[in-house]
Formats: structure tokens, sequence, C-alpha cells
């Protein structure tokens, strides 16, 4: 593979993932019904773009965050929360 081989490639990547998604690209992308999605964007709970008024696009840093959002901490991290804050109640 020559040089200028992987640099289209690595080109090809970055351009094709930081194109806007279709409405169905990002049903799949976050394996939810199209149904789902539709109320999702009525309601404004994931961020879209509707440019002509329409066709709805959604940017992939987007929908990862939506994906990423209500983080449920372990019990180890739970309980490391509460010895630091018995621990600063004591003033150490």
């Amino acid at each position: 593979m020559t040089d200028q081989t992987i640099i289209n490639k690595i080109n090809s990547i970055v351009e094709q993932d930081s194109r806007p998604l279709t409405f169905q690209e990002a049903s799949k992308y976050l394996d939810i019904s199209a149904s789902y999605l539709y109320k999702l964007t009525s309601t404004a709970k994931i961020c879209h773009f509707k440019p002509s008024g329409k066709k709805i696009y959604f940017k992939k840093s987007d929908l990862q965050a939506f994906l990423l959002r209500n983080r449920v901490a372990s019990q180890s991290e739970l309980e490391q929360k509460a010895i630091d804050y018995v621990n600063l109640g004591k003033g150490v």
C-alpha cells in the first residue's frame, strides 16, 4: 500500500464521519425505530437539523452524545462518593 493510498483512505473515513446522517441512517445508527426517532425530534429531545424545513439530518457527534446521556455510576463509584462525602463532613 502506498502512502497516497493510505492518505486517501484516511481522508475518506474522516469525510464520511463528518457528513450529516439522514433520518434513516440515524435511526439505524441509534438502533431505534423511525417512529421513536421522529418522536424524539418532534419533542426536541435530540438535536437535529431541518435545512429545508422537511428533511431531517443529524450530526454523528450529537447522536453519540444522545447515546451517552444519563450515565449510571457503578457500585464502586457510588461507594467512593459516599466515602468522600463522609470524609469531607468530618473536615478531612
